[in-house]
This record gives C-alpha cells, structure tokens and sequence, in this order.
C-alpha cells in the first residue's frame, strides 16, 4: 500500500464548489476564473504563432521576446530594471512558480511562515520539500499583518516567508511601511520571501500596488511571482513567471528544467506580441474591474450580507451573520449553492485554524454585467 506524501490534502475547495455548481446549474461566483474571454487580438496572435510553425520547445527560461516585454512592464510599472535574461523566467502558471521558488530553497526541517488566510497550494509544496509551516493569522479585522505575531514566530529554523498582495481571499493590500517593518525584522538573517502578487493590477479606488520589486532591500532576497491568466483574463492559459535575483533565479531554474522544462510556445508568442502592441492593458485594469466591484457591490447593498468593498483582487469577501449564523462557512457556502443557486468558497479552508465565530464567504466578481445582475439577485433573495 502506497505511503501518502501529502496525507491530509485532499480534492481542494475550489474544484469541489465549482462541480457543485455544475451539478446543481448555479452560478459559479467560487472558483476565481473570468466567465469572459481574454482580448480578441491576443486570442488572435495564438493561431497565427500555431500557424505559422511556432510548436516546438520554447527557451526553458522563456521566449526571449516575452522575457523582454516583462521587464519592460516592470520598469514602466514600478520603475525598476530587471535583467531578461538573468532575473526573469517564464512558467507554466503561477503555482509552479511557487512550487520550484520553494524547492530551490527549502530543506528537511526548514520552516516557512505563511499568512493566514492563505493560498492552498503554499502548504504542500513545502511539505514535499520537506518544510514546515508556521502559519501566522492576520489580523481578523483588516487582514493586515500583525508584526508581533510575526516576530514570535520567526525561529532558528524559519528560512522563507510567503507574502500575498493584493491578497487572496480578502483583497487587502500590504503597504511600503509595512514592506520596510518586514525589511527591518529579518534584517541580518537568513530568510527569503516569495511575494506572490498575480494580483498586481487589480488594484482600485486610486490606491497603488506596492511590489517587492520596487523594494530594493527585500528584492535581494526575494521571488516575485505574477500571472499572465489574471491580468489578461486567461486563467487557462497557465502562464505566469518570477522575477529574483541571479543567483535565486539560477537555483529556481535548476528545479523548473525538471519540472516542466518550458511553458507552451505560441501562448508566450501571442503575450509578447500583445504586451507589446498594447502596454496600456495593465494601466486600464484597475478601472476595468473597479467598475465590476462597484456594480456587484452597489447591487449586494440591499441584500443581508454585510462587508467592505475590497481594494484589490477579483474576490469580495461578504458577511452572513445577519442570514444563518447556525451555519459554519462550508455549510453556508454547499446551502447557497443547492438552495439560491450562487456558488461561493468558504473563506475558512484558507486558514489552519479558522478564527472562531467568523461568518465569511468569497465571491468572485470576474463576470460579465449580466452574470453579476443574476447572482445578486438571488443573493438579495436569500
């Protein structure tokens, strides 16, 4: 009998409320994919490479053009140079990115702190690589970090922490005095970070993302991931990239050659032909899905749900205190779908220990106008 690796890991949350979905007809506001397509000349530009022969192995790194372009968003962004070649590599979706970062650094009995709550896939990785997680809970009211906690958990053996912003579930944002309090806590110490920011133009309401690229000290020390499949609405695309340093950046590739060796071809054509012909994409972003937060909003307000309109990210976080307290999130979350038809994901599976009495759930507002009309209407029903 087969020895698990991962014993406690399961079907995630996110596959399971998406096929209740699909059973039941609801409407799958859970699982954070667009019900839109990506823009019509970058789905254009993939048959014209496919087209034209471009179906073979990619560089393991990346097609240069696309490596280039990336660097050039990150100086137009954040004003901030990068190095192509050296600093910057191509993946197979941000979660292999995350997956190869951790590898290359994490050794038996080394830990890593996460923020709770956090992305499902940090865990595991660590886990394979035969790490540790300490999970830090942020705080409960403006998932912020609290910097106490945070220093009691670093030990002799933390070696990474795993940053999220704009954050996933709750959209928060992490600030640049935030970012020099970390700088100043692990300063002297042997730590890297993984900034996980596929989030990075989503951002609203003026305010702007703060990278860890444009942070000179904690770069140095850092993988700064991001995802082509959030910013140009092609989550099935499965391309993202990292950014680290040399000598970070050569010790990921060391893992990512074994992993996958390269992303697919024409999609990295197609991205660097449109990064290039349409820079103004990630400028409009933000306005694009403020627009779908304020309607999805301004719709929820009659509704019983309470919450605070997020910051960042394509997830709203709303409170159901008011509707079914007796009910625990993951409860709440298979009644919406079975009962009014919406599909939600339970913010509770993002935390190692769900704080008590929180009444969460995360809708996802990357639909269409019509989509977002039917799905507050039947939550202004419940």
């Amino acid at each position: 009998m087969i020895t698990s690796k991962l014993p406690n890991v399961g079907i995630t949350i996110f596959t399971q409320m998406s096929q209740l979905a699909a059973q039941t007809g609801a409407i799958n506001l859970s699982q954070g994919f667009p019900d839109f397509d990506g823009p019509q000349s970058l789905r254009d530009a993939v048959g014209r490479h496919i087209a034209s022969g471009h179906n073979q192995y990619s560089p393991m790194t990346g097609l240069p053009a696309l490596r280039e372009q990336i660097a050039a968003k990150i100086a137009r962004s954040y004003a901030v140079h990068v190095d192509a070649d050296s600093e910057v590599t191509v993946t197979p979706g941000a979660t292999q990115a995350i997956f190869c970062a951790i590898q290359a650094v994490i050794h038996s009995g080394d830990e890593v702190i996460v923020f709770d709550p956090c992305y499902d896939s940090y865990e595991p990785a660590t886990q394979l690589a035969g790490g540790r997680c300490v999970h830090v809970q942020l705080s409960p009211d403006d998932f912020s970090i609290d910097f106490d906690k945070l220093a009691a958990a670093l030990g002799p053996r933390t070696k990474m922490i795993v940053l999220n912003t704009p954050h996933n579930p709750s959209g928060a944002l992490i600030s640049r005095a935030e970012l020099d309090q970390l700088a100043a806590l692990i300063r002297g110490r042997d730590i890297y970070l993984i900034s996980d920011e596929v989030y990075e133009h989503l951002v609203f309401d003026g305010v702007p993302h703060v990278s860890v690229l444009a942070h000179e000290e904690l770069y140095q020390r850092a993988f700064v991931v991001s995802s082509f499949g959030k910013t140009y609405h092609v989550t099935g695309w499965k391309t993202g990239y990292v950014v680290a340093p040399p000598a970070l950046t050569a010790e990921l590739r060391k893992v990512h050659q074994y992993v996958s060796f390269c992303g697919v071809t024409p999609l990295q054509y197609a991205l660097a032909d449109f990064m290039a012909e349409h820079p103004e994409h990630v400028e409009e972003l933000p306005g694009f899905y403020q627009a779908k937060r304020d309607l999805f909003c301004d719709l929820l307000a009659t509704s019983r749900f309470s919450f605070t309109r997020v910051t960042g990210t394509y997830f709203q976080l709303v409170d159901y205190s008011q509707i079914r307290p007796d009910l625990n999130d993951v409860d709440m979350a298979i009644w919406m779908t079975r009962e009014h038809g919406v599909a939600s994901i339970p913010v509770s599976v993002f935390y190692q220990n769900p704080p008590q009495g929180q009444r969460l759930v995360r809708l996802c507002f990357a639909k269409r106008e019509e989509t977002l009309r039917e799905a507050a209407a039947k939550l202004c029903a419940i």
